[in-house]
């Protein structure tokens, strides 16, 4: 009996080192990646007009949960729809072909809300994340469901770094880092996000900070920092930082970057000031009913490209990141199936797919070969994070 005793205590013990060490790494980084604290933000955000009692607010008012009454069921849909958003197959990827002189227009999407933009000669890097997680802990929350389609380091000198807010899948630590060795571009920021740069090594020359309405000029292209229905915050503490939607203006062509935004009557107003525009990117992913007022729908989306006075549409913040409990392709089936009601030219690209607006391709159905999770028959394995990353595939290559 000692005998036993001694082994199932070791056996203990040895299950809670194992358990200790799993939350060292799980923590590991931690502090660094929640970014700055509240007492070096305040000396940036206080002065802004969209700033009071503490933290930012929207216009309108955009609870970011649903009443407590709701909340259960939130949790309830958590645990029984989350596997919704994974892909049924492996996602295919582009491998694009950068020019070396940035055109007229184009855009190359990498996936979620991370693209390339080409705005009359300058190129403009925007919400670049190419982490493997959406998170500040290596260990947990959303990994991604593709392979980032070429690798940061490869990209071409860009002119400007547009962040829309602090969340994790739009302000990635490791990538901050990758652009701060890799690039000399100024990061163009809402106000407060200088901050967590500042705390991750950005030395204040490479930082702009603008509140809504503020604009900067770099290398003839006017970044115009505009109105977003949103929120932020890295942990516990929320709307410390300014959140954002973004004009690209060049001599003669116009973008309009959504980032992360429930509709607004805002975009009509930015339409009449500031565009129309030649290209809009809009979130169309990640919606649900509890968080109907942070982010749009497709529908809204379309609603939203309207309103700006858009051209050619392109669909960003879906693919990527399973974080809601719609489906996988939903998004971009809804999407088009409501501008074609309303007369809107959509382009989809895969990811690292570069496109020419001035000359777009057709549409190519390429999500449709992927499908969703639920589309799968039982037993037959779907492209979840780890199985998706393996197998995830370029265009024109053995599947």
């Amino acid at each position: 009996m000692p005998f036993l005793r001694r082994a199932a205590t070791a056996t203990a013990a040895t299950a809670l080192l194992g358990g200790v060490s799993w939350v060292a790494r799980a923590a590991w980084g931690l502090p660094i990646a929640l970014g700055a604290s509240q007492r070096r933000l305040r000396p940036t955000v206080t002065g802004s007009a969209q700033f009071s009692d503490g933290k930012f607010h929207n216009n309108l008012p955009s609870p970011a949960l649903a009443p407590a009454n709701a909340r259960d069921g939130l949790l309830r849909q958590w645990h029984e729809d989350r596997h919704k958003g994974l892909p049924g197959g492996p996602i295919p990827l582009t491998t694009p072909e950068v020019p070396e002189q940035a055109a007229a227009l184009a855009v190359t999407w990498f996936g979620h809300s991370s693209a390339l933009l080409e705005v009359d000669g300058r190129r403009v890097l925007v919400d670049p994340v190419w982490g493997e997680r959406v998170s500040p802990s290596p260990l947990l929350g959303p990994t991604r469901l593709h392979e980032p389609p070429v690798p940061v380091e490869s990209l071409p000198p860009v002119d400007a770094v547009l962040i829309s807010h602090d969340h994790y899948d739009h302000l990635d630590l490791p990538t901050v880092r990758a652009l701060l060795r890799g690039q000399s571009a100024p990061f163009v920021v809402p106000l407060g996000i200088g901050a967590h740069l500042r705390r991750w090594g950005v030395p204040d020359e490479r930082i702009v900070e603008l509140d809504w309405d503020g604009a900067t000029t770099i290398d003839g292209l006017t970044l115009t920092c505009t109105e977003a229905r949103h929120f932020s915050g890295r942990f516990f503490a929320r709307d410390t930082t300014l959140w954002s939607s973004w004009v690209v203006a060049g001599p003669r062509h116009r973008v309009f970057f959504g980032g992360d935004t429930g509709y607004t009557p805002a975009f009509a107003g930015i339409g009449a000031r500031l565009g129309p525009f030649d290209l809009t990117l809009q979130p169309i992913g990640a919606y649900n009913d509890a968080w109907h007022a942070i982010h749009m729908d497709p529908e809204e989306a379309v609603r939203a490209h309207g309103d700006l006075g858009g051209r050619v549409l392109v669909p960003i913040h879906w693919a990527t990141f399973n974080l809601a409990f719609h489906r996988w392709a939903e998004p971009v089936q809804r999407l088009l199936t409501a501008a074609e009601a309303r007369g809107v030219q959509v382009v989809v690209p895969q990811p690292g797919e570069r496109i020419d607006v001035l000359a777009p391709p057709p549409l190519h159905d390429w999500w449709t070969a992927v499908g969703s999770a639920d589309d799968v028959p039982p037993g037959r394995p779907t492209a979840g994070p780890a199985r998706g990353r393996r197998t995830a595939r370029r265009a024109g290559s053995p599947g």
